[in-house]
Protein backbone atom coordinates (compact mmCIF):
# COMPACT_ATOMS: atom_id res chain seq x y z
CA UNK A 1 0.00 0.00 0.00
CA UNK A 2 1.18 3.37 -1.23
CA UNK A 3 1.93 5.58 2.22
CA UNK A 4 0.78 8.61 0.42
CA UNK A 5 -1.74 9.74 3.10
CA UNK A 6 -1.23 13.31 4.82
CA UNK A 7 0.14 12.94 8.54
CA UNK A 8 -3.76 13.69 9.79
CA UNK A 9 -5.16 10.05 7.99
CA UNK A 10 -4.24 6.90 8.88
CA UNK A 11 -3.56 4.07 6.66
CA UNK A 12 -6.50 2.43 5.40
CA UNK A 13 -5.02 -0.86 6.97
CA UNK A 14 -3.92 0.56 10.24
CA UNK A 15 -4.55 -1.22 12.93
CA UNK A 16 -5.77 0.40 16.68
CA UNK A 17 -2.44 0.24 18.78
CA UNK A 18 -2.01 -2.64 21.02
CA UNK A 19 -2.31 -1.59 24.96
CA UNK A 20 -0.72 -4.20 27.13
CA UNK A 21 -3.57 -5.39 29.49
CA UNK A 22 -3.48 -4.72 33.04
CA UNK A 23 -5.30 -6.88 35.55
CA UNK A 24 -7.80 -9.90 34.19
CA UNK A 25 -8.77 -10.02 30.50
CA UNK A 26 -11.72 -11.23 28.30
CA UNK A 27 -10.77 -14.92 27.13
CA UNK A 28 -10.20 -15.35 23.37
CA UNK A 29 -12.78 -16.21 21.69
CA UNK A 30 -11.33 -19.63 20.24
CA UNK A 31 -11.26 -20.32 24.49
CA UNK A 32 -14.89 -18.90 24.71
CA UNK A 33 -15.81 -21.62 22.11
CA UNK A 34 -13.79 -24.51 23.68
CA UNK A 35 -15.58 -23.43 26.70
CA UNK A 36 -18.95 -24.66 25.12
CA UNK A 37 -17.35 -27.56 24.27
CA UNK A 38 -16.70 -28.11 28.04
CA UNK A 39 -20.29 -27.46 29.05
CA UNK A 40 -21.43 -29.91 26.43
CA UNK A 41 -18.97 -32.66 27.64
CA UNK A 42 -21.11 -31.91 30.99
CA UNK A 43 -23.96 -32.36 29.51
CA UNK A 44 -23.31 -35.87 28.27
CA UNK A 45 -22.49 -36.99 31.86
CA UNK A 46 -26.63 -36.68 32.56
CA UNK A 47 -28.70 -36.19 29.43
CA UNK A 48 -29.72 -39.78 27.90
CA UNK A 49 -29.37 -39.81 23.99
CA UNK A 50 -32.84 -40.23 21.96
CA UNK A 51 -33.95 -40.84 18.77
CA UNK A 52 -37.14 -40.34 16.68
CA UNK A 53 -38.66 -42.52 13.67
CA UNK A 54 -38.21 -40.81 10.25
CA UNK A 55 -40.43 -40.84 7.16
CA UNK A 56 -40.24 -39.96 3.51
CA UNK A 57 -41.72 -36.79 2.12
CA UNK A 58 -42.12 -37.76 -1.49
CA UNK A 59 -42.70 -34.53 -2.71
CA UNK A 60 -39.36 -32.92 -1.06
CA UNK A 61 -36.92 -36.03 -0.60
CA UNK A 62 -36.77 -35.44 2.82
CA UNK A 63 -36.59 -37.00 5.68
CA UNK A 64 -39.17 -35.52 8.56
CA UNK A 65 -39.74 -37.00 12.03
CA UNK A 66 -42.93 -38.72 13.00
CA UNK A 67 -44.50 -37.01 15.99
CA UNK A 68 -44.37 -38.95 19.00
CA UNK A 69 -42.26 -41.33 18.11
CA UNK A 70 -39.33 -40.83 20.20
CA UNK A 71 -37.43 -43.20 22.29
CA UNK A 72 -34.92 -42.87 24.38
CA UNK A 73 -31.33 -45.17 23.50
CA UNK A 74 -29.30 -47.32 25.82
CA UNK A 75 -32.00 -47.67 28.21
CA UNK A 76 -32.28 -44.22 29.07
CA UNK A 77 -29.07 -44.17 30.24
CA UNK A 78 -26.79 -41.27 29.78
CA UNK A 79 -23.45 -41.72 27.52
CA UNK A 80 -21.05 -39.66 28.55
CA UNK A 81 -18.48 -38.39 26.26
CA UNK A 82 -15.03 -40.08 25.60
CA UNK A 83 -11.56 -38.52 25.76
CA UNK A 84 -10.77 -39.40 22.63
CA UNK A 85 -12.78 -40.92 19.78
CA UNK A 86 -14.52 -43.91 20.22
CA UNK A 87 -15.00 -45.34 16.91
CA UNK A 88 -17.54 -43.15 14.90
CA UNK A 89 -18.39 -41.01 17.98
CA UNK A 90 -16.42 -37.81 18.72
CA UNK A 91 -14.45 -37.21 21.41
CA UNK A 92 -13.91 -34.27 23.42
CA UNK A 93 -10.19 -34.01 22.66
CA UNK A 94 -10.75 -34.99 19.32
CA UNK A 95 -13.81 -32.82 18.43
CA UNK A 96 -11.51 -30.41 16.82
CA UNK A 97 -10.03 -32.69 14.81
CA UNK A 98 -13.76 -34.08 13.93
CA UNK A 99 -15.24 -30.74 13.42
CA UNK A 100 -12.53 -29.15 11.04
CA UNK A 101 -12.82 -32.35 9.02
CA UNK A 102 -16.59 -32.96 8.88
CA UNK A 103 -19.25 -31.87 6.57
CA UNK A 104 -18.41 -31.43 2.29
CA UNK A 105 -16.86 -28.82 -0.27
CA UNK A 106 -20.24 -27.42 0.05
CA UNK A 107 -21.22 -27.44 4.01
CA UNK A 108 -19.93 -26.94 7.41
CA UNK A 109 -16.98 -27.84 8.56
CA UNK A 110 -14.25 -28.50 6.08
CA UNK A 111 -16.44 -26.39 3.04
CA UNK A 112 -16.49 -23.29 5.25
CA UNK A 113 -12.72 -23.34 6.30
CA UNK A 114 -11.62 -24.08 2.83
CA UNK A 115 -14.15 -21.28 2.04
CA UNK A 116 -12.49 -19.02 4.58
CA UNK A 117 -8.85 -19.79 3.66
CA UNK A 118 -9.53 -19.32 -0.36
CA UNK A 119 -11.09 -16.15 0.26
CA UNK A 120 -8.64 -14.62 2.30
CA UNK A 121 -6.18 -15.30 0.40
CA UNK A 122 -7.60 -13.95 -2.78
CA UNK A 123 -8.31 -10.80 -1.13
CA UNK A 124 -4.98 -10.60 0.07
CA UNK A 125 -3.68 -10.18 -3.51
CA UNK A 126 -6.54 -8.04 -4.61
CA UNK A 127 -4.87 -6.00 -1.21
CA UNK A 128 -1.63 -6.15 -2.81
CA UNK A 129 -2.28 -4.15 -5.84
CA UNK A 130 -3.18 -1.69 -4.04
CA UNK A 131 -6.26 -0.50 -5.84
CA UNK A 132 -8.96 -0.62 -3.18
CA UNK A 133 -6.77 1.44 -1.01
CA UNK A 134 -6.60 4.23 -3.98
CA UNK A 135 -10.23 3.51 -5.17
CA UNK A 136 -11.46 4.45 -1.08
CA UNK A 137 -8.92 7.36 -0.91
CA UNK A 138 -10.22 8.95 -4.30
CA UNK A 139 -14.45 7.67 -3.04
CA UNK A 140 -14.12 9.44 0.11
CA UNK A 141 -12.08 12.65 -1.19
CA UNK A 142 -14.95 13.07 -3.80
CA UNK A 143 -17.98 12.55 -1.98
CA UNK A 144 -16.51 14.42 1.45
CA UNK A 145 -19.23 13.54 4.60
CA UNK A 146 -21.58 12.54 2.23
CA UNK A 147 -19.93 9.08 2.02
CA UNK A 148 -21.71 8.28 5.74
CA UNK A 149 -24.72 7.97 3.69
CA UNK A 150 -23.65 4.69 1.94
CA UNK A 151 -23.83 2.74 5.33
CA UNK A 152 -27.51 3.14 5.85
CA UNK A 153 -28.48 2.08 1.68
CA UNK A 154 -25.75 -0.85 1.84
CA UNK A 155 -27.47 -2.38 5.07
CA UNK A 156 -30.80 -1.99 3.59
CA UNK A 157 -29.38 -4.30 0.28
CA UNK A 158 -27.23 -6.65 2.73
CA UNK A 159 -31.04 -7.14 4.24
CA UNK A 160 -32.12 -7.36 0.99
CA UNK A 161 -29.88 -10.30 0.16
CA UNK A 162 -30.83 -12.03 3.42
CA UNK A 163 -34.63 -11.99 2.50
CA UNK A 164 -34.15 -12.67 -1.02
CA UNK A 165 -31.68 -15.48 -0.99
CA UNK A 166 -30.92 -16.37 2.55
CA UNK A 167 -27.49 -14.33 2.02
CA UNK A 168 -25.48 -15.51 5.35
CA UNK A 169 -21.54 -16.55 4.46
CA UNK A 170 -21.34 -14.48 1.88
CA UNK A 171 -21.52 -11.74 4.17
CA UNK A 172 -17.97 -12.81 5.18
CA UNK A 173 -16.39 -11.68 1.67
CA UNK A 174 -18.21 -8.01 1.63
CA UNK A 175 -17.33 -7.37 5.28
CA UNK A 176 -13.65 -7.91 3.69
CA UNK A 177 -13.74 -5.41 1.07
CA UNK A 178 -16.27 -2.63 3.26
CA UNK A 179 -13.88 -2.98 6.44
CA UNK A 180 -11.12 -0.25 5.00
CA UNK A 181 -14.29 2.11 3.87
CA UNK A 182 -15.67 1.70 7.17
CA UNK A 183 -12.61 2.77 8.96
CA UNK A 184 -11.85 5.20 7.24
CA UNK A 185 -15.03 7.07 8.42
CA UNK A 186 -14.01 6.45 11.28
CA UNK A 187 -16.22 3.79 12.87
CA UNK A 188 -15.04 1.04 14.16
CA UNK A 189 -14.32 -2.75 12.87
CA UNK A 190 -18.44 -4.06 14.88
CA UNK A 191 -19.54 -1.19 12.37
CA UNK A 192 -18.29 -3.29 9.17
CA UNK A 193 -19.96 -6.79 11.02
CA UNK A 194 -23.01 -4.66 11.67
CA UNK A 195 -23.52 -3.49 8.11
CA UNK A 196 -22.57 -6.72 6.58
CA UNK A 197 -23.75 -10.13 8.25
CA UNK A 198 -25.91 -8.41 10.86
CA UNK A 199 -27.91 -6.74 8.22
CA UNK A 200 -28.08 -9.75 6.31
CA UNK A 201 -29.49 -11.90 8.93
CA UNK A 202 -32.42 -9.32 9.66
CA UNK A 203 -33.29 -10.06 6.59
CA UNK A 204 -32.75 -13.72 6.70
CA UNK A 205 -35.21 -14.11 10.11
CA UNK A 206 -37.76 -11.41 8.41
CA UNK A 207 -37.83 -12.81 5.17
CA UNK A 208 -41.02 -13.89 3.07
CA UNK A 209 -38.94 -16.13 0.53
CA UNK A 210 -36.12 -17.49 1.95
CA UNK A 211 -34.86 -20.48 -0.09
CA UNK A 212 -33.13 -21.56 3.06
CA UNK A 213 -35.52 -21.53 6.39
CA UNK A 214 -39.04 -19.73 5.45
CA UNK A 215 -39.59 -22.01 2.32
CA UNK A 216 -38.13 -25.07 3.48
CA UNK A 217 -40.53 -24.43 6.98
CA UNK A 218 -43.72 -23.89 4.79
CA UNK A 219 -43.41 -26.79 2.71
CA UNK A 220 -43.24 -29.16 5.98
CA UNK A 221 -45.62 -27.37 7.70
CA UNK A 222 -48.33 -27.83 4.53
CA UNK A 223 -48.44 -24.24 3.38
CA UNK A 224 -48.26 -22.86 0.59
CA UNK A 225 -45.01 -21.31 -0.77
CA UNK A 226 -45.15 -17.55 -0.27
CA UNK A 227 -48.35 -17.45 1.63
CA UNK A 228 -48.66 -14.91 4.35
CA UNK A 229 -46.14 -12.71 2.22
CA UNK A 230 -47.75 -9.49 2.88
CA UNK A 231 -47.43 -9.69 6.96
CA UNK A 232 -43.88 -11.12 6.78
CA UNK A 233 -42.90 -8.43 3.91
CA UNK A 234 -44.11 -5.84 6.20
CA UNK A 235 -42.12 -7.05 9.20
CA UNK A 236 -38.98 -7.45 7.03
CA UNK A 237 -39.36 -3.86 6.39
CA UNK A 238 -39.96 -2.79 9.92
CA UNK A 239 -37.56 -4.71 11.10
CA UNK A 240 -35.17 -3.41 8.46
CA UNK A 241 -35.66 0.21 9.36
CA UNK A 242 -35.52 -0.54 13.21
CA UNK A 243 -32.42 -2.14 12.66
CA UNK A 244 -30.49 0.44 10.52
CA UNK A 245 -31.35 3.18 12.51
CA UNK A 246 -30.24 1.14 15.78
CA UNK A 247 -26.64 0.35 13.96
CA UNK A 248 -26.57 4.40 12.33
CA UNK A 249 -27.10 5.51 15.91
CA UNK A 250 -24.64 3.22 17.64
CA UNK A 251 -21.71 4.36 15.07
CA UNK A 252 -22.17 7.80 14.87
CA UNK A 253 -22.63 7.90 18.47
CA UNK A 254 -18.90 6.11 18.92
CA UNK A 255 -17.66 8.24 16.67
CA UNK A 256 -18.63 11.15 18.31
CA UNK A 257 -17.17 10.51 21.37
CA UNK A 258 -13.61 9.99 19.88
CA UNK A 259 -11.01 11.91 20.91
CA UNK A 260 -10.82 13.86 17.34
CA UNK A 261 -14.89 14.01 17.49
CA UNK A 262 -14.99 10.90 15.13
CA UNK A 263 -13.45 13.32 12.04
CA UNK A 264 -10.53 10.20 11.67
CA UNK A 265 -10.66 11.31 7.87
CA UNK A 266 -9.53 14.54 7.30
CA UNK A 267 -11.09 14.62 3.81
CA UNK A 268 -8.37 15.62 2.34
CA UNK A 269 -6.47 12.64 0.97
CA UNK A 270 -4.03 11.93 -1.80
CA UNK A 271 -4.35 9.24 -4.47
CA UNK A 272 -2.71 7.82 -7.03
CA UNK A 273 -5.52 6.25 -8.63
CA UNK A 274 -4.68 5.13 -11.98
CA UNK A 275 -5.89 2.99 -15.02
CA UNK A 276 -4.37 0.11 -13.64
CA UNK A 277 -6.09 0.48 -10.19
CA UNK A 278 -9.61 1.39 -12.32
CA UNK A 279 -8.84 -2.33 -14.19
CA UNK A 280 -8.55 -3.87 -11.06
CA UNK A 281 -11.38 -2.17 -9.28
CA UNK A 282 -13.83 -3.39 -12.26
CA UNK A 283 -12.18 -6.91 -12.04
CA UNK A 284 -13.98 -6.72 -8.21
CA UNK A 285 -16.80 -5.19 -9.59
CA UNK A 286 -17.45 -7.48 -12.21
CA UNK A 287 -16.68 -10.75 -9.84
CA UNK A 288 -19.47 -9.54 -7.13
CA UNK A 289 -21.92 -9.18 -9.85
CA UNK A 290 -20.83 -11.96 -11.45
CA UNK A 291 -21.15 -14.11 -7.41
CA UNK A 292 -24.97 -12.20 -6.98
CA UNK A 293 -25.98 -13.75 -10.63
CA UNK A 294 -24.22 -17.20 -9.56
CA UNK A 295 -26.30 -17.20 -6.25
CA UNK A 296 -29.48 -16.26 -7.76
CA UNK A 297 -29.67 -17.71 -10.46
CA UNK A 298 -27.73 -20.76 -10.67
CA UNK A 299 -27.51 -21.85 -7.25
CA UNK A 300 -24.11 -20.93 -6.32
CA UNK A 301 -22.54 -21.80 -3.21
CA UNK A 302 -19.13 -21.97 -1.40
CA UNK A 303 -17.23 -23.89 -3.41
CA UNK A 304 -18.08 -21.89 -6.42
CA UNK A 305 -18.08 -18.62 -4.48
CA UNK A 306 -14.32 -19.43 -3.55
CA UNK A 307 -13.71 -20.09 -7.16
CA UNK A 308 -14.98 -16.67 -8.28
CA UNK A 309 -12.62 -15.11 -5.68
CA UNK A 310 -9.56 -16.88 -6.89
CA UNK A 311 -10.15 -16.24 -10.35
CA UNK A 312 -10.69 -12.72 -9.46
CA UNK A 313 -7.21 -12.98 -7.53
CA UNK A 314 -5.75 -14.50 -10.85
CA UNK A 315 -6.83 -11.24 -12.85
CA UNK A 316 -5.84 -8.66 -10.13
CA UNK A 317 -2.83 -10.50 -9.96
CA UNK A 318 -2.21 -10.27 -13.51
CA UNK A 319 -3.39 -6.96 -13.84
CA UNK A 320 -0.78 -5.35 -10.77
CA UNK A 321 2.18 -7.56 -12.31
CA UNK A 322 2.05 -6.26 -15.87
CA UNK A 323 1.44 -2.83 -14.89
CA UNK A 324 3.51 -3.12 -11.97
CA UNK A 325 1.88 -1.74 -8.91
CA UNK A 326 3.71 -1.04 -5.76
CA UNK A 327 6.47 -2.76 -7.64
CA UNK A 328 5.23 -6.07 -7.15
CA UNK A 329 6.77 -9.46 -7.91
CA UNK A 330 4.79 -12.18 -8.82
CA UNK A 331 6.59 -14.07 -5.78
CA UNK A 332 5.25 -10.79 -3.57
CA UNK A 333 1.66 -11.70 -4.79
CA UNK A 334 2.31 -15.35 -3.54
CA UNK A 335 2.83 -14.41 -0.53
CA UNK A 336 0.12 -12.28 -0.24
CA UNK A 337 -2.55 -14.97 -1.03
CA UNK A 338 -0.08 -16.81 1.98
CA UNK A 339 -0.61 -14.45 4.42
CA UNK A 340 -4.46 -13.48 3.66
CA UNK A 341 -4.93 -16.81 4.28
CA UNK A 342 -2.84 -17.19 7.29
CA UNK A 343 -4.70 -13.49 8.98
CA UNK A 344 -8.20 -15.64 8.35
CA UNK A 345 -6.96 -18.94 10.32
CA UNK A 346 -7.92 -18.14 13.39
CA UNK A 347 -11.33 -17.94 11.96
CA UNK A 348 -11.28 -21.25 10.21
CA UNK A 349 -10.10 -22.79 13.48
CA UNK A 350 -13.19 -21.21 14.99
CA UNK A 351 -15.71 -22.74 12.77
CA UNK A 352 -13.98 -26.00 13.17
CA UNK A 353 -14.35 -26.02 17.06
CA UNK A 354 -18.23 -24.49 16.73
CA UNK A 355 -18.86 -27.98 14.67
CA UNK A 356 -16.95 -30.68 17.10
CA UNK A 357 -19.60 -29.68 19.66
CA UNK A 358 -22.81 -30.43 17.53
CA UNK A 359 -20.54 -33.85 17.01
CA UNK A 360 -19.88 -34.18 20.43
CA UNK A 361 -23.41 -34.26 21.27
CA UNK A 362 -24.07 -36.52 18.79
CA UNK A 363 -24.95 -34.74 15.19
CA UNK A 364 -28.55 -33.40 14.09
CA UNK A 365 -29.54 -37.09 12.77
CA UNK A 366 -33.14 -37.53 13.46
CA UNK A 367 -32.86 -40.95 13.79
CA UNK A 368 -29.71 -41.64 15.33
CA UNK A 369 -29.60 -41.07 19.34
CA UNK A 370 -28.42 -37.80 20.16
CA UNK A 371 -28.80 -35.29 23.21
CA UNK A 372 -29.86 -32.76 20.52
CA UNK A 373 -33.07 -35.02 19.74
CA UNK A 374 -33.60 -35.42 23.61
CA UNK A 375 -33.57 -31.92 24.28
CA UNK A 376 -36.29 -31.16 21.55
CA UNK A 377 -38.28 -33.81 22.22
CA UNK A 378 -38.92 -32.10 26.12
CA UNK A 379 -39.02 -28.62 24.93
CA UNK A 380 -41.97 -30.21 22.38
CA UNK A 381 -43.70 -31.58 25.68
CA UNK A 382 -42.64 -28.43 27.24
CA UNK A 383 -44.79 -26.31 24.99
CA UNK A 384 -47.78 -28.40 24.50
CA UNK A 385 -50.56 -27.94 27.58
CA UNK A 386 -50.71 -24.14 27.46
CA UNK A 387 -52.80 -21.68 25.69
CA UNK A 388 -51.95 -20.14 22.28
CA UNK A 389 -50.49 -17.16 23.38
CA UNK A 390 -48.25 -18.80 25.56
CA UNK A 391 -47.77 -21.33 23.48
CA UNK A 392 -46.43 -19.36 20.17
CA UNK A 393 -44.02 -17.67 22.69
CA UNK A 394 -42.57 -20.94 23.72
CA UNK A 395 -42.24 -22.10 20.51
CA UNK A 396 -40.53 -18.83 19.80
CA UNK A 397 -37.71 -19.11 22.98
CA UNK A 398 -37.55 -22.94 22.12
CA UNK A 399 -36.35 -21.93 18.48
CA UNK A 400 -33.90 -19.43 19.41
CA UNK A 401 -32.02 -22.06 22.16
CA UNK A 402 -32.36 -25.46 19.49
CA UNK A 403 -30.55 -23.02 16.97
CA UNK A 404 -27.43 -23.01 19.63
CA UNK A 405 -26.90 -26.59 18.47
CA UNK A 406 -28.01 -26.60 15.08
CA UNK A 407 -27.05 -23.16 13.18
CA UNK A 408 -28.59 -24.57 9.57
CA UNK A 409 -31.88 -22.95 8.67
CA UNK A 410 -32.66 -25.66 6.67
CA UNK A 411 -31.57 -28.40 9.44
CA UNK A 412 -33.35 -27.02 12.07
CA UNK A 413 -36.35 -26.71 9.58
CA UNK A 414 -36.58 -30.57 8.90
CA UNK A 415 -36.16 -30.88 12.85
CA UNK A 416 -38.17 -29.01 14.54
CA UNK A 417 -41.04 -28.08 11.87
CA UNK A 418 -42.13 -31.97 11.56
CA UNK A 419 -42.73 -31.95 15.65
CA UNK A 420 -43.98 -27.79 16.11
CA UNK A 421 -46.65 -28.01 12.87
CA UNK A 422 -48.82 -30.83 14.56
CA UNK A 423 -48.23 -29.19 17.73
CA UNK A 424 -49.71 -25.54 16.77
CA UNK A 425 -52.57 -27.47 15.85
CA UNK A 426 -52.91 -28.94 18.84
CA UNK A 427 -52.22 -25.65 21.21
CA UNK A 428 -54.61 -23.83 18.79
CA UNK A 429 -51.95 -21.86 17.08
CA UNK A 430 -51.56 -21.49 13.17
CA UNK A 431 -49.14 -23.22 11.34
CA UNK A 432 -48.31 -19.61 10.00
CA UNK A 433 -47.57 -18.55 13.65
CA UNK A 434 -45.54 -21.84 13.80
CA UNK A 435 -43.51 -21.32 10.87
CA UNK A 436 -43.22 -17.00 11.97
CA UNK A 437 -41.48 -18.38 15.45
CA UNK A 438 -39.42 -20.66 13.65
CA UNK A 439 -37.78 -18.18 11.80
CA UNK A 440 -37.46 -15.59 13.78
CA UNK A 441 -35.62 -17.89 16.55
CA UNK A 442 -33.46 -19.28 13.96
CA UNK A 443 -32.50 -15.83 11.97
CA UNK A 444 -31.73 -13.81 14.86
CA UNK A 445 -29.75 -16.51 17.15
CA UNK A 446 -27.01 -16.30 14.34
CA UNK A 447 -26.49 -12.29 15.53
CA UNK A 448 -25.23 -13.91 19.02
CA UNK A 449 -24.33 -17.82 19.22
CA UNK A 450 -20.66 -18.64 18.90
CA UNK A 451 -21.64 -22.03 17.31
CA UNK A 452 -22.53 -20.20 14.11
CA UNK A 453 -19.63 -20.94 11.49
CA UNK A 454 -20.53 -17.43 9.76
CA UNK A 455 -20.99 -15.21 12.72
CA UNK A 456 -17.44 -16.24 14.12
CA UNK A 457 -16.00 -16.50 10.82
CA UNK A 458 -17.10 -12.51 9.70
CA UNK A 459 -15.35 -11.51 13.52
CA UNK A 460 -12.46 -12.98 12.72
CA UNK A 461 -12.16 -11.46 9.60
CA UNK A 462 -13.37 -8.01 11.09
CA UNK A 463 -10.60 -8.53 14.11
CA UNK A 464 -13.39 -8.33 16.37
CA UNK A 465 -13.03 -10.47 19.86
CA UNK A 466 -16.36 -12.64 20.50
CA UNK A 467 -16.55 -11.03 24.02
CA UNK A 468 -16.44 -7.54 22.96
CA UNK A 469 -19.19 -8.57 20.45
CA UNK A 470 -21.44 -9.56 22.93
CA UNK A 471 -20.51 -6.75 24.99
CA UNK A 472 -21.19 -4.04 21.93
CA UNK A 473 -24.85 -6.63 21.07
CA UNK A 474 -26.92 -7.04 24.04
CA UNK A 475 -29.12 -3.97 23.63
CA UNK A 476 -29.91 -5.17 20.16
CA UNK A 477 -30.35 -8.28 21.45
CA UNK A 478 -32.94 -6.80 23.58
CA UNK A 479 -34.61 -4.94 21.53
CA UNK A 480 -34.47 -8.21 19.04
CA UNK A 481 -36.13 -9.58 21.72
CA UNK A 482 -38.56 -7.71 22.27
CA UNK A 483 -39.94 -6.71 18.71
CA UNK A 484 -39.82 -10.89 17.85
CA UNK A 485 -41.87 -11.51 20.99
CA UNK A 486 -44.39 -8.43 19.78
CA UNK A 487 -44.54 -9.62 16.53
CA UNK A 488 -45.59 -12.90 17.20
CA UNK A 489 -47.73 -12.20 20.01
CA UNK A 490 -49.51 -9.45 16.96
CA UNK A 491 -49.80 -12.93 14.76
CA UNK A 492 -51.55 -14.25 17.36
CA UNK A 493 -53.87 -12.21 18.02
CA UNK A 494 -55.03 -11.30 14.25
CA UNK A 495 -55.05 -14.44 13.39
CA UNK A 496 -52.37 -14.88 10.81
Amino acid sequence: MNQDVKPTTPALSEQAATVPAKGWQMPDTLLIVFGVLLVCALLTLFMPRGQFETRLDVETGRQLLVAGSYQQANNGEAQPAALFADGDNTGLLTAFFDGMTSGSRQGSAIGVVVFILLVGGSFGVLLRTGAIDEALKMLINSLQHKARLLLPLLAFLFSLGGAVFGMGEEAMAFALILLPLVRILGYDAITAVLLTYGATQIGFATSWMNPFSVAIAQSIAGLAPLSGSGFRMLMWLVFTLIYTGWFMWRAERLRQSQPDGGHKASFNIEHQFCFAHLLVVLILFGGMAWMVWGVVMQGYYLREIATQFFVMALLAGSVGRIARLNGASVNDYVDAFKQGAAQLLPAAMVVGIAQGIILLLGGTSASEPTIINTLLHHAAETISGHGAMVAAQGMLVFQSGFNFFVTSGSGQAALTMPLMAPLSDLVGVSRQVAVLAFQLGDGLAHLFYPTSPALMGTLAIAGVDFSKWLKAMWPLWLLLTLMSISTVAVAVLLGF
